[in-house]
């Protein structure tokens, strides 16, 4: 009789680093089918397994700030599910992100469902235990409301923060029914609290009808370029990382994810949805363009998993989320860019 495996003790893959450094990874597949066992993202440790973090992975399981379709408070543990086939090695980045810092998934951050201001309190507070170390923090929302919190944490160590903000929306407007604190308002606020550089802020795959003329000039009022969807399309790939790494130059730097950024077809599972929007292609190789900047934080955020249909939202999420922890591990290792990754992704022959 075959002695009895369970999958709550699996055995994980442990894999020594350039700096000669061994890290604690994910759960090995050959002894536990991706389909079994606690989900973490990326199947990665806890964190409480791990002796210290370089990234951490951390949900922010909340939508008290949605103004359409609810749902993104199931997003956080949505995408960890949908991340269970993503495998160590990156090609497109050339990098084994969890050979070369030790990743490892904290949880969730919890935050009061019925006070926005002092939900905002608490994912700040949480963010801050998660990086008061020296960890990189990479968070999965939860709606776009918790990126105030985000930035409230990493202005406290860096100073005014550049913004690379990718979204169908603005999300710079005023109000809603009063209410300062939502998921349209989170950078109107932060540039009220002068949290960010004014000098360094870019949407990216704005699209859709607009309330009307004053929101293109209070956003502009704020710093803010945009690249619209259709420029990807008119543009290239290529060109707009260049204009983007242009703007960002080597200030320290946080990359926002709304995955309505993605077109319906690719996301249907979001909660404010735009027709026209990028593919998860052209998204996932801009992120692989930034390679080399000076990364402080990131997250993606809105996937909301009751419009989600055979996980496609929850995958393009994971991927996003995937090519950001490369690029959070890229500036660890202080790695340089291969001939054979970036922009133009990586060929593969047979």
């Amino acid at each position: 009789m075959a002695e009895a495996f369970f999958s709550s003790k699996p055995n994980r893959v442990i894999a020594t680093g350039a700096d000669g450094v061994e890290r604690l990874g994910p759960v090995n597949a050959a002894e536990v089918p991706r389909w079994a066992g606690t989900a973490t993202f990326a199947r990665l440790p806890r964190l409480d397994e791990v002796e210290k973090a370089d990234i951490v992975v951390a949900g922010m399981p909340w939508d008290s700030g949605v103004s359409y379709r609810p749902g993104a408070r199931f997003g956080s543990n949505h995408v960890r599910e949908s991340s269970r086939l993503l495998r160590p090695f990156n090609p497109a980045a050339n990098i084994s992100p969890f050979k070369e810092a030790q990743v490892a998934d904290a949880g969730d951050i919890i935050g009061n469902p019925f006070n926005i201001e002092e939900a905002l309190e608490m994912f700040e507070a949480g963010a801050h235990e998660l990086t008061k170390d020296g960890a990189q923090l990479v968070t999965i929302g939860g709606d776009h409301t918790i990126a105030l919190a985000n930035l409230r944490n990493l202005h406290k160590k860096h100073g005014k923060i550049a913004l690379l903000h990718f979204d169908a929306h603005l999300d710079t407007w005023d109000t809603y029914f009063g209410a300062e604190y939502t998921h349209g308002t989170p950078f109107r606020r932060a540039f009220e609290e002068e949290l960010l550089d004014t000098d360094a802020l870019c949407h990216v795959g704005t699209r859709g009808p607009l309330y009307g003329t004053e929101d293109l000039e209070d956003d502009a009022r704020f710093g803010f370029g945009i690249v619209t969807s259709a420029d990807v399309y008119y543009l290239g790939v290529e060109r707009v990382v260049q204009l983007l790494r242009e703007r960002i130059g080597d200030r320290p730097l946080y990359v926002s994810i709304d995955i309505d950024v993605l077109d319906p077809a690719h996301a249907p599972g979001t909660g404010t949805p735009e027709a026209g929007g990028i593919t998860s292609r052209e998204l996932l190789e801009i992120l692989r363009g930034l390679r080399g900047l000076n990364l402080v934080g990131s997250e993606v955020v809105e996937v909301a998993p009751p419009y989600d249909h055979a996980e496609l939202t929850g995958i393009a999420a994971a991927h996003v989320v995937y090519e950001l922890i490369s690029l959070h591990a890229i500036g660890a290792t202080d790695q340089p860019a291969s001939p054979a990754a970036g922009v133009a992704g990586t060929t593969y022959n047979g």
